[in-house]
């Protein structure tokens, strides 16, 4: 994901969204910044997925920071309570809408420090 700070970036996924460093290298004069969702391993223990912070360095990838998606969803996050991540955002000052409950689950969308939207997502219980 293009952002315009990584560290800027880092501390709202970090602090706001729980997520840890999984990888971060600096080489030839870049960082490789890799985040990822805690306890998300697979069988050999590595993480199944991640996302790269990526410094935009040119003039289009600056523009493209925080629409990447073209206003839709960049990533779903999976939670056991989507209300208890509602009023978790709400109280770091996250923009959080569209909150919806039906026999799929319940969810929201709210937006990352540059605007990708996110959605919070709750699966039935079965």
């Amino acid at each position: 994901m293009l952002v315009a700070d990584a560290e800027a970036a880092l501390a709202y996924y970090r602090d706001v969204l729980g997520f840890v460093v999984l990888h971060d290298q600096t080489a030839d004069g870049y960082r490789y910044l890799h985040i990822g969702l805690p306890g998300r391993t697979g069988p050999t223990g590595r993480p199944t997925a991640g996302l790269w912070l990526m410094p935009a360095t040119t003039a289009l990838e600056r523009e493209l920071i925080g629409r990447q998606c073209g206003g839709r969803p960049l990533l779903v996050l999976y939670t056991d309570d989507v209300g208890r991540t509602g009023t978790h955002l709400r109280a770091r000052g996250v923009r959080v809408w569209n909150e919806r409950v039906g026999d799929a689950g319940r969810s929201l969308h709210f937006a990352d420090l540059y605007g990708n939207v996110i959605v919070a997502a709750q699966l039935p219980r079965s």
